[in-house]
């Protein structure tokens, strides 16, 4: 890991994005079973509260994995739509969720402009290498309807970027996270950190709204 953001070519970047998407190919089932009892109500909540008007909403679930996320926002009525990089993972998270996913690469997307009232990144987008994430976050600004939300929580750290146990992974501070989204045209409206309820030294998750 280093403190000094690479520089990647093209092919480079595809490549990255290949070695992550083939650790969650290999390990999918292990990742379903491993993450499914998962308490996030209080990401789902800060996410949901902040979206206008009246439901049920539109939603991306931005990298969904095994459908977890997807099942929970289908149950409340939503019309949720996932997008993921690796196909067993797709194959899990339409399995489980029965929603519309998107087998998409996260460094190569094809996204409806103004398509949704919420875009709901939970655990995603740190494996995006900081080259790429200013286009990847405008990108997702895009896809969001006028007013729309951005929900993102990501592992946190000193802006650190690798490999991290195979697959690439950003950990950035606050300060450096926060510069990255208002710089593609969010609006900061809260952020906190995880797990709830412990000192700041045993909450390594940073989320943002």
């Amino acid at each position: 890991m280093s403190r000094t953001p690479p520089s990647f070519n093209v092919e480079q970047v595809r490549r990255l994005g290949e070695t992550t998407i083939a650790y969650y190919d290999r390990f999918a089932r292990a990742f379903w079973d491993g993450t499914r009892h998962h308490d996030v109500s209080q990401n789902y909540a800060a996410f949901l509260n902040l979206i206008e008007g009246d439901p049920p909403y539109s939603i991306l679930d931005f990298g969904c994995g095994p459908g977890r996320d997807l099942s929970h926002f289908r149950s409340l009525g939503h019309e949720a739509v996932g997008l993921d990089g690796s196909q067993q993972l797709v194959a899990l998270a339409r399995s489980h969720s029965r929603c519309e996913v998107l087998h998409q690469d996260l460094l190569a997307m094809q996204l409806p402009r103004a398509g949704f009232d919420g875009v709901f990144a939970n655990a995603s987008l740190f494996h995006v290498p900081s080259q790429e994430l200013p286009r990847v976050l405008l990108e997702l600004h895009k896809t969001l309807k006028p007013r729309g939300v951005l929900f993102s929580s990501n592992p946190r750290g000193n802006n650190e970027e690798g490999f991290s146990d195979g697959r690439y992974a950003c950990f950035f501070d606050f300060e450096t996270w926060r510069d990255y989204v208002i710089s593609a045209g969010f609006i900061e409206l809260h952020h906190y950190y995880r797990p709830p309820g412990l000192p700041r030294e045993r909450q390594p998750w940073l989320a943002r709204r």
